[in-house]
């Protein structure tokens, strides 16, 4: 067969597997995914084998010190992925939540239910962990799911895959319900997303380049993020040692990631004093550091900004700096340069911070906190699918809720319309 029908076959196969995946219970899903976690702890070896044949591939191709950070799976991250599972099963339920119920005249009631949406393809690249996260929240909202990662991560994903799907078949999963891509060939995907008949949402995770080239070859209703373009306001009236601390957390602590922190705008009141604090704390990070022409005159070491610079994603240890004289001025550059993901100010003045929540528009503003806390985990929703800065049908980070759509169910007793 050729890609088109083995794409066509996964698809008919994950609509099939919607449908009977619409027919169980909370404590038949639960019961599945229950399976996965205790299957993947028990082969934990087999994933880490596969994960060293590609991160030596990906060294030897001279993959980025942060793509290979995503690739690697650590026993702590292997234990991420069976605990983010679990936690999947202790939520609720959102499946059936009655969300609104009214009577008419004529007696008949109109219900609007929580329904799965159905069949969802998750396009991902490097983090293996995004198997285990995607089939967990897709599952336990009664959909389908067909995941394709990124041959960087293939043997990763690959044996992942595997270890969940037989568990899950073994505990009365329906074969369809957990579907994966397993040729590298990228017009697998250029294939899998033209199948509207049988899709009916796409997820990209990646870089901007693989979410712009999914948004324009599918057919399938796609939710987004174009890249984490993160800026952290240090305001006139902010607490300096705590926007020191938060600066520090999200540039380093994480910097391969889309929720950290790109660009830093200090308020010129203050830049004369914070900006070689927080320069000197950032190098002795190894973070080389890039400044406007205002920064680069009180912090000589600096690397004089390009305009690019402003619009650039760098998930690496890179950062921009930018002085700004105002507070509008720091929320004109995040409204020019920003991606609608996550930013944050830092300041003790509560019209300052009303003036940011209402002015920047973002999936997640921040008042004196790290952006590194946009996370489905850390917003208490389990594993997350993904991060959409769009705006329909869903926002931030993507948990459960986020994994359903709604139907009416109009109840009668005979009624016909006149």
């Amino acid at each position: 067969m050729g890609l088109r029908e083995d794409m066509l076959t996964l698809a008919r196969e994950a609509s099939q597997g919607a449908r009977l995946m619409a027919t169980k219970s909370s404590e038949e899903k639960n019961s599945f995914l229950a399976a996965m976690a205790d299957a993947l702890d028990a082969h934990k070896d087999k994933i880490y084998a596969a994960n060293k044949i590609d991160m030596a591939a990906g060294r030897e191709q001279g993959l980025s010190p942060a793509l290979l950070d995503r690739l690697e799976l650590t026993e702590k991250r292997v234990q991420g992925m069976i605990q983010g599972i679990r936690e999947v099963i202790a939520l609720p339920d959102p499946v059936g939540e009655g969300l609104g119920e009214h009577g008419l005249e004529n007696g008949l009631r109109i219900q609007k239910r929580r329904v799965p949406i159905g069949v969802i393809g998750i396009i991902y690249e490097s983090r293996p962990n995004v198997t285990a996260d995607a089939a967990a929240l897709c599952l336990k909202t009664s959909n389908a799911v067909i995941l394709r990662g990124g041959k960087e991560a293939l043997h990763s994903n690959g044996a992942i895959y595997e270890i969940l799907k037989k568990a899950g078949e073994a505990a009365g999963m329906p074969g369809g319900a957990l579907q994966f891509v397993k040729t590298i060939d990228r017009e697998a995907v250029r294939e899998l997303v033209q199948l509207e008949d049988y899709l009916h949402l796409i997820i990209p995770r990646g870089g901007e380049g693989l979410i712009r080239a999914i948004t324009a070859m599918s057919r399938v209703p796609v939710i987004k993020h174009s890249k984490g373009l993160c800026h952290t306001y240090v305001d006139k009236d902010a607490d300096l040692a705590m926007a020191l601390n938060i600066c520090l957390n999200a540039k380093v602590q994480r910097p391969g990631v889309c929720n950290a922190m790109e660009t830093l705008l200090i308020h010129q009141d203050v830049a004369e004093d914070f900006l070689p604090k927080v320069s000197e704390s950032l190098r002795d990070k190894k973070v080389e550091l890039r400044g406007d022409a205002a920064a680069c005159s009180l912090d000589s070491s600096l690397i004089l900004a390009t305009d690019e610079d402003w619009d650039t994603e760098y998930l690496d240890l890179i950062l921009s700096i930018r002085i700004v004289k105002s507070l509008e001025d720091a929320i004109d550059h995040i409204d020019r340069y920003g991606s609608n993901h996550s930013d944050a100010i830092i300041s003790q003045d509560r019209k300052a911070q009303d003036a940011f929540i209402n002015q920047v528009d973002s999936a997640a503003v921040y008042v004196n906190a790290s952006t590194r806390f946009t996370d489905g985990g850390q917003f208490g929703m389990g594993a997350e699918i993904g991060i959409s800065t769009d705006k329909l049908h869903a926002r931030g980070p993507m948990g459960l809720k986020e994994l359903t759509t709604y139907k009416y169910v109009v109840l009668g007793e005979g009624q016909i319309r006149e």
